[in-house]
C-alpha cells in the first residue's frame, strides 16, 4: 500500500508521528510537507526530536492569506498526486494543509482519510472549524478520537466509513514520555513554580481588544509566566513590551514543551494540542477561547472556558481541578488501528 500523508503544522508532525512509524512496517509513505510552518522551531526540530523521515517532498508555501496558502499547497499537491498515485492521501486536523490535501485527492479521485476526524467548535468563524467541516464531508475514511467525534458526525449524516480509533495524541505523548526521563523543564524551571502560556489563534492575535485582556491577566498572575512566543504572536504583539512577570522565550522543541507542560502549576492556551496534552499529562488547563472542539476535557473539569476576560483567567489559574481523571483518549494504539484500517480499504 502506498499512502501520500501531507503535513505542514507543528500539530501535524506530532500527530503523523506514530502513525508514519507504524505504517511504514510494512507499507510505503511519501510524506509531503506543505512548508505551512516553515521556522526551524516550529518545524525542523520536530523532524530531529522525533526521528520522523525527512519529507519526500516540501511545497515551501510559507506564510500569506488563507486563499494564497492553500492555492498553492493545491497546485503542489496536485502535481504530487498524479505523479506518484498513492492509493490512499492522509491528512491530520483542521490546517490550510488539511483542507488542501483533501481536495486535491478528490479531484483527482483518490480516496482520502482523515485523522482527527468529527471534531466541531461549532464557531465557523473560526477557519480550522470550516477546514475540518468540509474536510469530514469528501473523506472516505473518519478516524475519531472520541465517542463525541463520531456522534458530531452522525448529526451531520455521516455514517460511512467513521470509525473510532482514539487519539493519535494519546499515542504520540506516551512514546515521548519514554524519552523525557530525567529530561528536566527547559530554561531551569521549578516544578509547579510557574504557569505555562501559549496564544497563537486568529481570534486573539488579530483582536487587539483580546490580546491586550489576556496580557492584563498574564500580569495578575500569582506565580511567573513562561510564554514560549509564536512567530504569529510576536508579529502581532510589535514592539510591545510583556509584563514584567512575563517571561516570553522562543517555540520549545516538542520534547522541551512537554516537559514544560508536565511541570506547570497550571496551562492556558488557545491551542487545541496542548489543551489535550494537559489533559493527558494531568495538568489544569485554562482555555483562552469562547469555546473548543474538546469539549470532554472540560466535562471533566480539567479544562476551564475563559475566553479573553481578565477576571475569569486569574480566578481560572488558580482553582484546582477534580480528584479523578477519566480515560479519554484511548489506549495508546490509535496508530496501529489506522494503519489496519487503511489497509481494510473503504466499506
Amino acid at each position: 500500500m502506498h499512502v501520500l500523508t501531507v503535513v505542514g503544522a507543528r500539530p501535524q508532525f506530532v500527530k503523523a508521528w506514530p502513525v508514519s512509524r507504524a505504517l511504514r512496517r510494512r507499507h510505503r509513505e511519501t510524506l509531503l510537507h506543505t512548508g505551512q510552518h516553515y521556522d526551524d522551531r516550529m518545524s525542523r526540530v520536530f523532524f530531529d526530536e522525533l526521528g520522523l523521515p525527512e519529507p519526500d517532498v516540501n511545497l515551501e508555501v510559507g506564510s500569506g492569506t488563507h486563499g494564497a496558502q492553500t492555492g498553492a499547497m493545491l497546485i503542489g499537491i496536485e502535481r504530487e498526486i498524479e505523479s506518484r498515485k498513492p492509493d490512499w492521501v492522509l491528512v491530520y486536523g483542521d490546517t490550510n494543509s488539511t483542507l488542501a490535501g483533501a481536495l486535491a485527492a478528490a479531484k483527482l479521485h483518490v480516496p482520502i482519510a482523515h485523522v482527527e476526524a468529527g471534531l466541531r467548535s461549532f464557531n465557523r468563524r473560526m477557519p480550522e472549524e470550516l477546514n475540518r467541516v468540509m474536510v469530514d464531508h469528501i473523506s472516505d475514511l473518519a478516524f475519531c478520537p472520541t465517542a463525541a467525534a463520531v456522534a458530531n458526525l452522525e448529526r451531520e449524516g455521516i455514517a460511512r466509513g467513521v470509525h473510532l480509533v482514539g487519539d493519535v495524541m494519546q499515542d504520540a505523548t506516551a512514546a515521548a514520555l519514554d524519552r523525557l526521563n530525567g529530561h528536566a523543564p527547559p530554561l531551569g524551571l521549578a516544578p509547579g513554580s510557574y504557569y505555562l502560556v501559549t496564544v497563537h489563534r486568529a481570534e486573539n492575535t488579530d483582536d487587539p481588544a483580546r490580546l491586550s485582556s489576556i496580557l492584563s491577566a498574564f500580569e495578575r498572575m500569582d506565580r511567573p509566566v513562561v510564554w514560549p512566543v509564536h512567530p504569529r504572536t510576536r508579529a502581532a504583539l510589535g514592539d510591545g513590551q510583556a509584563p514584567g512577570n512575563v517571561r516570553m522565550v522562543e517555540p520549545f522543541g516538542y520534547l522541551d514543551m512537554l516537559a514544560a507542560e508536565r511541570s506547570a502549576a497550571a496551562i492556558l492556551t488557545d491551542s487545541g494540542g496542548v489543551q489535550k496534552e494537559a489533559f493527558i499529562l494531568g495538568v489544569p488547563c485554562v482555555t483562552l477561547r469562547d469555546e473548543t472542539e474538546w469539549v470532554e476535557t472540560v466535562e471533566a473539569g480539567w479544562n476551564r472556558l475563559a475566553g479573553a476576560d481578565t477576571d475569569k483567567i486569574v480566578q481560572m489559574a488558580t482553582e484546582a481541578p477534580p480528584r479523578e481523571r477519566p480515560s479519554l483518549y484511548g489506549d495508546g494504539r490509535a496508530a496501529e488501528r489506522i494503519v489496519a484500517l487503511l489497509e481494510k480499504g473503504t466499506p
